[in-house]
């Protein structure tokens, strides 16, 4: 039977809802800088934070529906959606940065008029450090949860963080030297640092959907069956394995294999040892099912199977 309530856990509620409110206040404050100023670098930073806000709130959505249990018409859960949710916003960074090249080259092309610069010096200074403290919660509870959309949620927010430090270095030298074409060009290097963040983003989702193998994951349950082989290895033992699967749901494993056990063993006693081996994997992966398939050893010359084993 599949169970049908769900919930998000509050340490994931509180950072989605963290996440999508700063970034609708701070899209706020980075517009308004933009129309006080005319600043094609701030105007970039701006144009970001409304990916920001899409973004967090797509996140909030997808926390939800990735902690909806599975039905009869998802088996193996909502988990997938974390990956759609990171996919999305990559693709949405890398087309907000080509609107700020775009951007940029019309004020290179018009000549750039900028105005009002201690104000938005000013703003970019408080939007900077707001997202920066914003991203690096969000990916320490993202780490720590195992959510991909908190983490990726966060990179953003970092992106846009490191984002504000271009604009304000744009700004700084129109201060400085009068010369106002410094800060579209502050723009172009934003542009250029968010296509490499939105490409990362869109890589790790394409990962996900593609059931890529998780090289660590890959080292821990080889290691856990390894451990089980021969009668000199860990209770319950097994004669070998093979066919090893594994991929990720969102944050939730699923892994399958094939253990060979000696041919004389009755299908209770075949199952118990699956069953203890599939509980050590859940336990040590800690949001996951595992499903092992029982199989006779058919090598005469197995050491393992010409010993007493439990």
């Amino acid at each position: 039977m599949f169970k049908k309530i769900a919930y998000v856990p509050a340490p994931e509620a509180l950072a989605a809802g963290a996440s999508l409110s700063i970034s609708a206040l701070l899209m706020g404050l980075k517009f308004f800088a933009y129309y006080k100023t005319g600043s094609a670098a701030i105007f970039s930073d701006a144009l970001e934070s409304i990916v920001n806000v899409v973004a967090s709130a797509f996140a909030a959505y997808s926390l939800f529906l990735a902690h909806q249990p599975a039905d009869p018409q998802h088996p193996y859960g909502h988990g997938k959606i974390e990956f759609l949710s990171a996919g999305l916003e990559g693709g949405m960074i890398l087309l907000a940065s080509l609107a700020i090249i775009a951007q940029a080259i019309i004020e290179i092309g018009h000549g750039p008029r900028i105005q009002n610069v201690n104000f938005g010096l000013m703003l970019t200074v408080i939007s900077g450090a707001i997202n920066a403290a914003l991203g690096l919660y969000l990916v320490r509870s993202g780490r720590r949860l195992r959510s991909i959309t908190l983490e990726a949620d966060g990179r953003h927010l970092l992106t846009d963080a490191v984002t504000s430090a271009a604009v304000l270095a744009g700004l700084v030298a129109v201060k400085l030297t009068g010369w106002a074409y410094a800060d579209p060009i502050a723009a172009l290097v934003v542009a250029v640092y968010i296509i490499h963040t939105a490409w990362g983003l869109l890589r790790q989702s394409a990962a996900g959907l593609m059931d890529e193998q998780d090289v660590e994951d890959q080292k821990l349950l080889r290691g856990i069956l390894d451990r089980h082989i021969g009668s000199n290895g860990n209770e319950p033992h097994i004669c070998s394995y093979h066919k090893l699967r594994h991929r990720h749901s969102g944050r939730y494993h699923w892994v399958d294999f094939h253990i060979v056990v000696p041919s004389n063993w009755d299908i209770r006693h075949g199952h118990e040892v699956a069953s203890a081996i599939e509980y050590e994997i859940e336990q040590a992966l800690g949001e996951g099912n595992a499903t092992a398939h029982v199989e006779p050893c058919a090598d005469q010359a197995c050491a393992s199977c010409g010993k007493p084993m439990r």
